[in-house]
């Protein structure tokens, strides 16, 4: 039953957490028992029973069940129903069990134990998650459920997946009891990866547990076990409901399914397996194939015929080739494994061929969707680039930067620049040029194969010039945090859409989400929020490194999202003033069709365009052992990448061919016409499964009057009229002419937002990346700065401000140099008072900044290499900083340097208690005292004297000597390595890149 559900996980509302980097917010601890008024003072309300996390072994229950303390008295309730029974016997077996737990609370007992362990022939297991929400809730409902825990001992969980759902719908503790002793079992018969004893291997189990529930919690950005406990943050799929209002109150269901008749059957049917009607069961268990294919196991749309067929119609220019691919898959799907299977295009009048939009115009909204340079081999990303810049698409640049280079066209008049250039949460190579030579600027909050989770490239993968692109260090893992740390909310995100407006105008927009209940009312808000465009990701995402939980068990169908974002955009008016995007996993011309019909206006392609170029499914991406040289940075299995551009263009020539003959088919001529007229599918008429027969597709179809706009028809505007930028742009002229020197000096306020984005724009736009020559233009603000002071700042700005600054001061800042301190006049000590807000230095990549004063949390998250100093920092200073140095001559908060993979900081421990509020998994700490790390520290702090002349900066320097022995470095592990090795080849008088494989491969 547990396969009935998927869970949801925070995008825009809300920030997931990273649940090892951020690990010390997070508990799995809980107490179970009976709850009664906390704010009543008598003894018996100081009890219950405390667990270091929810799972129990079956000494733990042997023991609960031993016990004899006065305040635990446990009922033990049999979970079982008659093997040869129907619905009617598991609704009447539910009954007793639910007033068997009524009779026992009312007798005293404060725990009440679910088993299956009587399990045999003529008595079935009910579902341990059915019994255990059903319980939950019908004690609920008679005022009881806080006066007795609730412990499931069940054969049944044994993912990570099935403990959460049994969490989040009313379980208080779990007893796996089979998982345990097949641990056991594998442990003594030496079967697992290394020789471990059977209690050493059960713990294991439950540390894989326990950190796959802190996964689960953090996805929705739930900290605690206390929190997370009935939270039922899961949509159901696939389950009646009435089902669901009865047993699971309060959980989404929007296209009907099953009900207790045929959860019986189910049940049933997977019990006979364990107890056949011969005399012995069949020596083999079924061959399973959830996670990967095997023959005669679950059905996958990607198996060797298909990607077979797709690659020879591809190669070989042969579209008879590609029908007999597209007529596989669309067979496949009669086998009902995706939604779309279950509809069909309704008869109508239709057009001939030769009236439908050619397929020169449709191919032009196809989208090779994001796939980072990094993920795959700068071979497949260019030839996907030059593929969609001919065909007039776009092609995604992902999270990892792109090369400058490429912005230049070839001699043949072919370009490998991506137009669209991913925002990701690690702002891995965000640069100011990044931004403003893009056509399209994409925000992604989620990732269709693994939403509310961060990414890792490891080491081994960051060649010289993966790191030269995202500007880190050869051979040190890069981390991507879960959340957009500049992004806690809907008003963050619409501060994120106008800082890149602002560096940008010319570029559109958008904002990448993932299909779940209530995405919708996000993609509301984010056309609110002066999006351009929504991009709505399936969750059956192609991400070869994304974890086997997260594939199967997060995220929803793109048909539940699209149809629901075109339902209430067009409910809230908004659906004119926002073009909408759709991608996961679409095959075929058909799927094209009905997407369109469903609302989408753009399409985007990933795996198939891999397959084209040569993937064969090895699903080993994350190991850099792809054998087709697609997936991998290693020089030798790059030589193996076969893949041509003109496989891309064929492909997406075909895909509009075949949509084409659909349009033709369904009385449309242009695609425009066709977008969001859902009437013209219905639920096939054919589906004669047991199981897909009582789903209710009509939810999907549902459209709004004829006279409702069904897509976007409005001009895109760049409503920037309230910034500063304007003005500075203006009196800057003579610096961005002539590059004549230029001082301005201005009051600034907080409605004074991004300032200094559109003059670094126009700047890197005339100039590039260099900039200009250092203090070219000369600001200086009095006041209080708004948000994104900074951001994008490229060389040749110096600004200065003389007041205090809003959050995100200098994100993704390119050069120049910053200074803020306190108002001229301000009795308050600098080093002991907030002058900045949070997520200063957010991927910043170059520059310098001074602040005489305290700043808040996450300070220099993910910088990248700037150069700052600072008078104290709120909590998570420094995190999953890769580059740049980093001096804090004052407090820090707790977690520094969670995650932090390169660059270097300085910290003054003048209380000698950093190590306590250090996070150590990734840093060393150290004293400093090589000549050259005492001279860069006091360099740095000569120049926050000279440019803030801050009295702490002064203390610090008159005293050197007394002082210098209470500096702390704070070098990460990694990186010292990877800097020894290329400093050691250096010396050997070998080639850098020598150096780099040495880094990455050793």
């Amino acid at each position: 039953m547990f396969a009935y559900f998927k869970q949801l996980f925070a995008q825009v509302t809300n920030p997931p957490i990273d649940p090892l980097r951020e690990e010390l917010v997070m508990s799995l601890e809980s107490f179970v028992g009976r709850q009664i008024n906390a704010l009543e003072e008598q003894p018996k309300n100081n009890f219950g029973l405390k667990l270091p996390h929810p799972i129990m072994t079956m000494d733990d229950m042997e023991r609960l069940a031993a016990a004899r303390h006065e305040d635990i008295q446990a009922g033990l309730i049999d979970i079982l129903f008659p093997s040869h029974g129907n619905g009617a016997d598991l609704e009447k077996a539910l009954q007793q069990i639910f007033q068997q737990a009524c009779d026992y609370i009312q007798g005293g007992c404060n725990l009440l134990i679910l088993t299956d362990r009587k399990i045999q022939a003529a008595q079935a297991a009910i579902p341990s998650l059915l019994a255990v929400s059903g319980l939950h809730h019908h004690l609920i409902a008679q005022g009881l459920r806080n006066r007795a825990g609730i412990i499931i001992e069940s054969g049944e969980p044994r993912e990570v997946i099935h403990f959460s759902l049994l969490l989040a719908f009313g379980a208080d503790a779990i007893c796996p009891y089979l998982a345990f002793e097949t641990v056991r079992d594998l442990a003594e018969a030496n079967l697992l990866e290394k020789p471990l004893k059977p209690e050493e291997a059960m713990d294991a189990y439950i540390t894989a547990i326990k950190k796959g529930l802190l996964k689960t919690f953090s996805r929705m950005g739930i900290s605690t076990l206390h929190s997370f406990f009935g939270s039922q943050i899961f949509e159901a799929v696939g389950l009646s409901r009435a089902l669901v209002d009865r047993y699971f109150c309060g959980t989404a269901s929007r296209i009907g399914g099953l009900g207790l008749e045929e959860l019986a059957k189910e049940t049933l049917l997977r019990h006979g397996h364990g107890f056949p009607a011969q005399a012995a069961p069949p020596p083999l268990l079924e061959p399973g194939g959830d996670y990967h294919v095997r023959h005669g196991g679950e059905k996958h749309l990607w198996n060797s015929t298909a990607i077979y067929k797709l690659q020879q119609a591809a190669w070989n220019d042969d579209y008879a080739a590609f029908k007999e691919y597209s007529a596989l898959i669309n067979a496949q799907s009669r086998e009902r494994v995706t939604l779309r299977s279950l509809l069909q295009f309704k008869r109508v009048q239709p057009v001939a061929i030769e009236e439908v939009e050619p397929e020169e115009s449709l191919v032009k909204r196809f989208v090779s969707s994001a796939m980072s340079f990094g993920s795959i081999s700068r071979e497949a990303h260019e030839t996907i680039a030059i593929a969609m810049n001919r065909l007039g698409g776009h092609s995604n640049s992902g999270e990892g930067g792109e090369d400058p280079s490429r912005n230049t066209p070839m001699a043949n008049g072919d370009s490998k620049r991506s137009s669209i250039r991913q925002i990701a949460s690690g702002r891995f190579g965000v640069t100011t040029e990044y931004a403003v030579t893009a056509d399209e600027l994409q925000i992604k909050i989620a990732q269709g194969a693994k939403p509310g989770e961060g990414g890792q490239l490891p080491g081994h993968k960051v060649s010289a010039e993966i790191a030269m692109v995202r500007h880190t260090t050869p051979g040190v893992t890069l981390i991507s945090p879960p959340p957009h740390h500049d992004i806690y909310s809907i008003e963050d995100l619409a501060q994120l859409i106008y800082d890149l407006k602002a560096v940008n105008p010319r570029a559109r927009v958008s904002v990448k989400l993932v299909s779940e209940v209530g995405v919708g009312t996000v993609a509301a808000g984010v056309a609110k929020a002066k999006a351009d465009m929504v991009l709505i990701a399936g969750h059956d995402g192609g991400t070869g490194a994304s974890p086997l939980t997260s594939i199967k068990h997060t995220g929803l169908p793109w048909e539940l999202g699209l149809a629901e974002t075109q339902q209430t955009l067009i409910r809230n008016r908004l659906r004119s003033r926002i073009r909408v995007q759709v991608d996961g996993q679409l095959k075929t011309g058909r799927d094209l069709a009905i997407a369109a019909l469903l609302g989408a206006e753009e399409f985007g392609f990933g795996t198939t365009v891999l397959v084209v170029l040569g993937c064969v499914m090895m699903r080993k991406c994350h190991l850099n052992t792809c054998p087709v040289g697609v997936a991998t940075q290693d020089p030798s299995l790059r030589a193996h990448f076969k893949g041509k551009p003109e496989y891309v263009e064929r492909f997406m020539r075909f895909m509009a061919r075949e949509l084409r003959e659909y349009m033709a088919e369904l009385g449309f001529r242009t695609l425009d016409e066709m977008i969001g007229h859902a009437e013209h599918l219905e639920v096939a008429k054919d589906i004669d499964h047991w199981k897909a027969s009582t789903l209710d597709l009509q939810p999907l179809l549902k459209t709004e009057p004829d006279q409702s706009v069904r897509r976007c028809v409005a001009v895109r505007e760049v409503d920037h009229a309230d910034l500063l930028d304007h003005e500075l742009i203006r009196r800057s002229e003579p610096a961005l002419e002539r590059k004549q020197q230029v001082r301005i000096d201005l009051p600034i306020r907080n409605v004074h937002r991004t300032v200094g984005a559109r003059l670094s724009g126009e700047i890197v736009r005339r100039y590039g990346s260099k900039g200009l020559p250092d203090s070219t233009i000369q600001l200086t603000f009095k006041g209080s700065a708004g948000q994104s002071l900074g951001a994008f700042l490229a060389p040749g700005i110096s600004m200065r401000v003389e007041g205090d600054a809003n959050d995100f001061l200098g994100k993704s800042m390119s050069g120049g140099r910053m200074v803020l301190v306190p108002p001229i006049g301000a009795t308050f000590q600098p080093h002991e008072n907030i002058i900045v807000g949070n997520v200063v230095l957010y991927g910043a990549t170059g520059g310098e900044v001074f602040i005489n004063g305290v700043a808040g949390e996450r300070f220099a998250v993910r910088n990248s290499g700037a150069r700052a100093v600072v008078e104290g920092v709120g909590d998570h200073g420094c995190e999953y900083m890769t580059g740049g140095t980093v001096v804090v001559i004052g407090q820090t908060g707790n977690n520094f340097a969670a995650g932090m993979s390169g660059g270097i900081a300085y910290v003054y421990d003048e209380s000698q208690l950093f190590d306590t509020r250090c996070n150590l998994d990734m840093v060393d700490l150290e004293p400093v005292w090589k000549r050259s790390d005492v001279q860069e520290l006091r360099a740095i702090l000569e120049d926050h004297y000279r440019l803030t002349n801050s009295p702490r900066a002064k203390m610090l320097l008159e005293n050197w000597d007394a002082h210098l022995p209470l500096f702390v470095k704070v070098m990460p592990i990694d990186y010292r390595q990877s800097l020894e090795r290329m400093k050691l080849y250096e010396d050997q008088d070998k080639e850098t890149v020598a150096a780099t494989e040495e880094v990455f491969h050793g």
